[in-house]
């Protein structure tokens, strides 16, 4: 880390979104509002998935682990912006902030490599059904469960290294409501040259190519649907895709207008709008999504609820 950084900055200053009184309250009500909905909705997903054995499949395996990262990820960040909302003092220190940048750059690496992973089980189930036990055992659903959270702390590691590294000559007012990657950098007081291709190969990696591998998959998925025989069937495989489908659009479209721009397009109005996306708003609807649409985890969820019910009986 540059030694300046160390010398002339020990805190950062969060701005924020208002220095509104009225405004603050009411995002503080919003934004603990999301939060309990996303805490409350995945905690459910995983307590359901882990006790009903009918949802002991790879399908449910792969949601489980989009449920703890949306839980972690949004803890990361929310909490303290719910505090920063209704103190005077909006400030973090430089460890918290280094700490804030990486935990959250790693989960949302993570939950890229994981919709990919998701959608191609999707593709393996639909158009390999005979195959799909032989195919994804249980120690594939391992490894790549295991390969998502590696390749997600591992090319956060690269990112916040090459940004920390970035001199800000004092500065320590960022514009945002938590520490980020391009909200830092614009404290930069030298030529980001090196940081940004490093960010641009690493955006390339981590987004382009699981969304390649997204759109191969649901390509022959499609190709699939519209070869079976009964309306039935095809309505059945299109119902599991399309909350997928939902989410991953809902995901990368915010992750790619945050970070597939240079580094002097950077606008905080605009890209605190970008990030509550994919920071509050998507891992609440995760949940939704995934059991509106799905009928085994929507009748595991009334078998639960009435369990529920007859034990406080």
């Amino acid at each position: 880390m540059n030694l300046k950084n160390l010398t002339f900055v020990s805190e950062f200053i969060l701005l924020g979104f208002s220095s509104n009184t009225s405004t603050q309250i009411a995002l503080f009500l919003v934004f603990l509002s999301f939060y309990i909905i996303t805490c409350l909705g995945n905690f459910l997903i995983i307590v359901v998935t882990l006790t009903n054995t009918r949802l002991h499949k790879p399908m449910y395996f792969f949601l489980t682990n989009l449920s703890v990262l949306d839980i972690i990820y949004s803890t990361t960040n929310v909490p303290k912006a719910l505090r920063d909302l209704v103190s005077l003092r909006k400030t973090i220190s430089l460890a918290a902030c280094a700490a804030q940048m990486y935990i959250s750059l790693a989960l949302g690496i993570t939950e890229c490599f994981l919709f990919a992973v998701m959608a191609y089980d999707r593709y393996v189930a639909i158009c390999y059904p005979l195959h799909y036990v032989t195919v994804m055992t249980n120690t594939l659903c391992f490894c790549a469960s295991v390969s998502t959270w590696a390749c997600g702390f591992i090319f956060s590691f690269i990112q916040i290294t090459t940004t920390l590294n970035v001199p800000t000559c004092g500065h320590n007012i960022i514009n945002h409501f938590f520490c980020e990657g391009p909200g830092y950098l614009s404290l930069s007081c030298t030529d980001n040259f090196i940081n940004n291709v490093v960010t641009f190969i690493l955006c390339v990696i981590i987004l382009m190519i699981p969304v390649c591998c997204i759109v191969i998959s649901y390509i022959r998925i499609m190709r699939t649907i519209m070869k079976m025989n009964t309306s039935e069937s095809r309505r059945k495989a299109f119902s599991t895709c399309a909350s997928h489908m939902m989410a991953v659009t809902l995901y990368f479209g915010s992750c790619s207008a945050m970070y597939m721009k240079p580094q002097s397009y950077y606008l905080p109005k605009r890209d605190k709008i970008i990030a509550i996306f994919y920071i509050i708003v998507t891992p609440m609807l995760n949940p939704l999504i995934y059991t509106l649409r799905n009928r085994e985890v929507t009748l595991a969820l009334k078998n639960f609820g009435q369990w529920c019910l007859e034990l406080l009986a």
